[in-house]
């Protein structure tokens, strides 16, 4: 093994398991609303439309805040931001189960979203900080397993603590937010004491191999053109920023329209709320199969949007078949064709935007892109639950969300021309695929 893989491997496994660690109890956290959803809503009166809009304004609040807490990252380094982040979430989480109503749903979900907003950015600029471009595409996969796997933890977990229902006079949905929420709280100090704000803090690397990182960087710097506005405002006018935004769009939409509605999918097939939990968590393991495998076969080729195109197709085909089917066993298969597809999409994607921005010119840029993507996680929610309220199953969000990937799949072309015109590396599969095909 070379000494650039050597401390590659080392970078990571002094930073990214415990990044996953994070990551994944802020998507419990977020997505365990969705088996809330199964009894809060009868108890406190929030019915499918109310549940689908306050599920996302989670969003709402991730988008207003998600650029100043990526430059407050920036302003006072990633241990102390993320710390705080995790404390107010966690907070909040607990908080969610003494809501009263819609409006007060509305509020907490709200809440939710600020206080969380810029932690997923603010990891992806960080990664930015360590990791050249040509490494990135394994170490966003990586990372983004913690998306999956929170949700095949979510499942059991969320069914489990629903049966303690009446235990010290609480509903189970109260519980589960109680439970859920306080790992956050608990794991404040450990990223105060042990997070490293960048590598030249950090006693694990030689002066050489900082020095040799350093200049891996400045490189990637020359080689895409890479951007360094004096104003990191600046990045948000950037029409690559909103090129990409509009980009990553039916991504968002996609993955929080299905995951947050997909315990009431999974619960009309019949069952207890356990079984329901289990059953919920196996596409997700497909999930977890796309991350190990994609990410890397994009970085080995040197291949994003070519990727990207055919994870569209996949995404949309099996959206629109979960829909299409009847059989409860196909279906599955079906959903799990689609998580397969969205979430390996996601880590091919977020290789993109630090290939053109640094420094904290990445940070707005990539917490603008966040931001603009997570409405998707505002109107997918929203949009499935007002179709499901006004057609009566659930049929019809599935087929919304086949066509938002059919989109994706046709800005896949425009993104990679406006984008790469100017950057088109010899090895791009994407270009060498079109200049055969036109020579056909």
């Amino acid at each position: 093994m070379s000494q650039e893989l050597r401390l590659i491997r080392r970078i990571t496994l002094k930073l990214i398991p415990f990044l996953i660690l994070l990551y994944l109890i802020a998507y419990v956290d977020r997505s365990a609303v969705g088996f809330a959803k199964l009894h809060m809503g009868a108890d406190v009166g929030i019915g499918d439309a109310a549940y689908g809009l306050g599920a996302g304004l989670f969003f709402i609040g991730y988008f207003l805040f998600e650029i100043p807490s990526n430059l407050m990252l920036d302003r006072f380094g990633a241990r102390r931001w993320f710390a705080r982040i995790m404390l107010t979430w966690g907070a909040i989480t607990i908080g969610m189960a003494f809501v009263q109503g819609p409006q007060s749903f509305y509020v907490m979900r709200f809440l939710l979203g600020a206080a969380e907003a810029g932690f997923f950015p603010g990891v992806l600029y960080y990664i930015t900080q360590w990791y050249p471009v040509r490494h990135r595409g394994k170490i966003l996969g990586l990372f983004i397993l913690s998306q999956p796997i929170a949700m095949m933890i979510t499942g059991p977990v969320s069914g489990g603590l629903l049966g303690m229902d009446g235990i010290l006079g609480l509903h189970g949905w109260q519980w589960l937010f109680i439970v859920i929420g306080t790992p956050a709280l608990l794991l404040t100090w450990p990223v105060l004491r042990f997070l490293p704000d960048g590598p030249k803090q950090v006693k694990w690397m030689s002066e050489d191999e900082k020095n040799w990182l350093t200049a891996e960087l400045s490189k990637d710097l020359q080689a895409y053109g890479q951007t360094r506005h004096g104003n990191p405002l600046h990045a948000l006018k950037d029409k690559r920023v909103l090129l990409l935004a509009l980009f990553y769009l039916p991504v968002t939409l996609s993955i929080y329209g299905l995951g947050l509605w997909l315990p009431t999918l999974i619960k009309q097939f019949g069952g207890s709320d356990l079984v329901t939990g289990f059953v919920s968590a196996v596409p997700y393991i497909f999930g977890i199969i796309g991350l190990l495998i994609i990410p890397r076969s994009s970085d080995r080729l040197n291949d994003r949007y070519g990727h990207l195109a055919v994870l569209y197709v996949l995404g949309a085909i099996g959206l629109f078949l979960s829909a299409w089917l009847s059989v409860p066993v196909l279906q599955m298969a079906a959903l799990s064709l689609a998580a397969f597809a969205l979430f390996s999409c996601t880590a091919v994607f977020w290789t993109l935007p630090g290939r053109f921005f640094a420094g904290a010119s990445a940070a707005a840029g990539i917490a603008l892109i966040n931001s603009v993507g997570n409405l998707g996680g505002y109107i997918g929610p929203f949009v499935i639950g007002a179709l499901k309220e006004y057609t009566g199953n659930l049929a019809s969000g599935l087929y919304f969300l086949s066509g938002v990937m059919v989109f994706g799949l046709l800005l896949t072309g425009v993104v990679y021309r406006v984008l790469e015109r100017k950057h088109v590396l010899p090895t791009d599969q994407f270009a060498a695929s079109a200049r055969g095909a036109t020579r056909t």
